[in-house]
């Protein structure tokens, strides 16, 4: 009778500590590590691609191009809260979350999402649904009423993005399976088919075959530098944690962004013979949005196989593509995003190591239907965006009397036309040689 009282007691006990364990704590240093890799990617919507899509268009629609993205990280932002990471991450059913969270409902700062604030969580994958319209607006600048795009990015996100983010990172989504580590499928093949989509509803810019000028170079280079820096929070806080997955992809990203770059480089000086700085940082975005549905799941080796096909891919959708079919794609969202995350999406498949992510296991070690998995939802994510980003441009046109501006205001800029606003042009010459002297007295 005693030994059994104390086998009972040693039970009770020991079931007591486990059920302490699986008791979900707050991480202090994951934490840290999330509000710091959420901060890094609010960097890249209001300054990074702001700053990136402003350098590329004309002085006459700066201002307008830049407040397309920071516009787009509000709207983004307040759908969000409001229904969108409801239907993006509550259980619902296999296509669409329920709203059981509307206004982020019943959750407070001591609720927690495995070892980090809920909350946090709400913040980080925010960023990501913020940056994903505004990667759209790149398509369709210089032509598009600032009115209609607000309408739009508020209906894209919850009726776009929220249904694919549920699909592939949601418990019960039914592309769950899919290899997409930081939005290689939901964001960059989304994206980039909407602005496609959007860009030929809207039709070619006029006089498009005039010689159109880059507003500052420099303000392109420092914003794909941003894009560049917010990464690291992008692909290395997908790892939802300080720990080794998350310093696996915080280098893997590098590497595959200057791989990229470098590509690019080495394209442009074989046939232009002049290596430019465009076409460098271009090199890098596109290894960027190449390795993001990877960052977690691919070694070093498999990054820089990533960087040289996204370098690839990136350039014959930009210059070669885009000249074939003849649409216009003003600064190449489809280009640099929509292709580049396809073939990033499909080599996830083909190379995630399981030595890095047990959780990836790619065709290469064995796994070949993970490629398939893959294309399935690529296609699903295509099909979608493309039909769904087609309705939701017809009813934001609707309120804003069409969805083009004027042919006066195009032609004047949207600047001064659209915003009343413009920026000076200080036009500087090197002057050297100049020396003043005072009239002896």
């Amino acid at each position: 009778m005693k030994k059994f009282f104390l086998a009972t007691l040693v039970l009770l006990v020991g079931g007591a500590c486990l059920a302490a364990d699986e008791t979900p704590t707050l991480d202090t240093g994951d934490t840290a590590w999330m509000l710091m890799s959420t901060a890094l990617v609010m960097l890249m919507t209001p300054a990074g691609l702001a700053l990136f899509y402003g350098g590329l268009t004309q002085n006459k629609s700066v201002l307008n191009t830049v407040g397309m993205s920071y516009i787009a990280f509000c709207t983004g932002t307040i759908v969000w809260v409001t229904v969108g990471y409801s239907l993006a991450f509550t259980d619902g059913n296999q296509f669409i979350g329920d709203l059981s969270l509307f206004m982020l409902n019943g959750i407070t700062p001591t609720d927690l999402t495995g070892s980090l604030p809920k909350l946090l969580d709400v913040a980080f994958q925010g960023t990501f649904a913020a940056i994903a319209v505004a990667i759209v607006s790149g398509s369709i600048i210089e032509r598009v009423r600032f009115s209609t795009w607000v309408i739009f990015s508020v209906l894209w996100v919850a009726v776009v993005y929220a249904p694919i983010c549920h699909w592939v990172w949601g418990s019960e989504g039914f592309l769950h399976g899919d290899l997409d580590f930081a939005g290689g499928t939901v964001i960059h093949v989304n994206a980039g088919v909407a602005g496609l989509v959007v860009s030929l509803m809207l039709g070619r810019r006029l006089n498009l075959q005039e010689e159109r000028k880059p507003s500052s170079i420099k303000l392109m280079i420092l914003g794909s530098a941003l894009l560049w820096f917010g990464w690291a929070g992008f692909n290395g806080g997908s790892a939802y944690g300080a720990n080794g997955i998350a310093a696996s992809a915080v280098l893997v990203t590098n590497v595959a962004a200057c791989v990229g770059g470098f590509v690019w480089l080495l394209i442009e000086w074989f046939i232009i013979k002049k290596p430019t700085l465009i076409g460098i940082a271009s090199g890098a975005v596109s290894g960027l949005v190449g390795i993001t549905p990877a960052a977690g799941f691919v070694d070093v080796q498999g990054a820089m196989i990533i960087g040289v096909v996204s370098g690839l891919v990136g350039y014959w959708g930009v210059v070669k593509l885009k000249d074939y079919f003849g649409h216009d794609d003003t600064l190449d969202a489809f280009g640099m995003h929509g292709l580049v995350g396809i073939a990033g999406a499909i080599l996830t498949g083909m190379l995630a190591n399981p030595a890095v992510n047990a959780d990836g296991v790619g065709g290469f070690y064995g796994n070949w239907g993970q490629v398939l998995t893959q294309l399935k939802s690529i296609g699903a994510t295509i099909a979608y965006s493309g039909v769904a980003t087609f309705i939701v441009f017809k009813i934001s046109a609707l309120f804003t009397g069409g969805g083009r501006i004027t042919k006066d205001i195009e032609l004047e800029g949207m600047d001064i036309g659209y915003h009343g606003e413009h920026q000076i042009v200080i036009e500087t010459h090197n002057i050297t040689d100049i020396h003043i002297k005072s009239k002896p007295e």
